[in-house]
């Protein structure tokens, strides 16, 4: 890692600031009784579990085949989640340390290594701020991977403690435009709720960020599916009043409307989808 730019140098802006309230925002806009994106709690890694197996398949494989990687090969996943990449990158790699918060999403993870024999990954139940490199971790590692999974309020510090127990590569994947799931956010909460949705930091904040610390990364954009499959449209309403915290029939009828005009047939299933991109950010490490 080359010195960190001066902010005068680059128009007395400071990237970290600008993620920091952004990323406070976005967390303020939040709906309140949603819990789907609860980690704790197993019945929601169990249900993204269950999508890592079919509609995240194409993003993992994707994902997986543009990373070099040997049976020498030492891995640190953050923001593992329930094995999305760990189980299916284990048997190419001698080591997984995977770093993940969620009590639920470790269980499914050590749930699944079990099922499977997978027996070379470590997991470490701890968000990323909160983890100690000499306590919790055994690098330096030839890899370190962040998928989706910068929630980070101080990007730069989190950046920099990856890049300081890496040895290798760092790769980095976030949202570049608004996902599908935003973009449902940014559409219905004004009308179900009377106050506007603030999107999270995308792509394009993380590299100023990165540059700002000296980090110059190569930048590749790829496309970025979400899809929504629920058995009956009675599920499906079910699933996104709770999601939008939909109460009252006015709001109901709002949402309903909304969802008319998304949702399409496949054989018995709704499903509700679209499409949108991500980058892979990546440096290799100046030893």
């Amino acid at each position: 890692m080359t010195a960190p730019v001066p902010p005068g140098a680059y128009g007395n802006i400071d990237w970290n600031e600008i993620w920091k309230a952004r990323q406070e925002r976005y967390d303020a806009s939040r709906i309140a009784g949603d819990t789907s994106h609860d980690w704790d709690r197993k019945e929601n890694a169990e249900r993204y579990s269950a999508q890592s197996a079919g509609e995240f398949e194409k993003r993992i494989r994707m994902t997986l085949d543009d990373l070099t990687v040997n049976p020498s090969t030492r891995v640190l996943d953050i923001g593992a989640g329930p094995g999305t990449l760990a189980i299916p990158l284990a048997p190419w790699v001698k080591e997984i340390t995977a770093v993940e918060p969620g009590a639920g999403m470790i269980a499914a993870l050590k749930e699944r290594t079990k099922r499977e024999g997978i027996r070379n990954i470590t997991c470490v139940r701890k968000t990323w701020e909160e983890v100690d490199p000499a306590r919790d971790l055994t690098g330096p590692y030839d890899l370190v991977i962040a998928s989706l999974s910068l929630t980070m309020h101080d990007i730069r510090e989190a950046v920099q403690k990856m890049d300081a127990v890496s040895c290798g590569e760092v790769c980095l994947y976030w949202f570049v435009d608004l996902p599908f799931w935003e973009r449902m956010y940014a559409d219905l909460m004004l009308p179900l709720h009377g106050m506007p949705y603030y999107s999270g930091p995308k792509a394009d904040c993380l590299w100023n960020v990165l540059y700002q610390a000296g980090i110059y990364a190569d930048v590749r954009m790829l496309p970025l599916d979400k899809e929504y499959r629920f058995s009956s449209q009675g599920e499906m309403s079910a699933f996104f009043r709770q999601r939008f915290g939909v109460t009252t029939p006015e709001q109901k009828e709002v949402l309903e409307r909304y969802l008319s005009g998304l949702l399409h047939r496949e054989g018995k299933d709704v499903v509700v989808s679209g499409t949108s991109t991500f980058a892979k950010i990546r440096w290799k490490k100046k030893i």
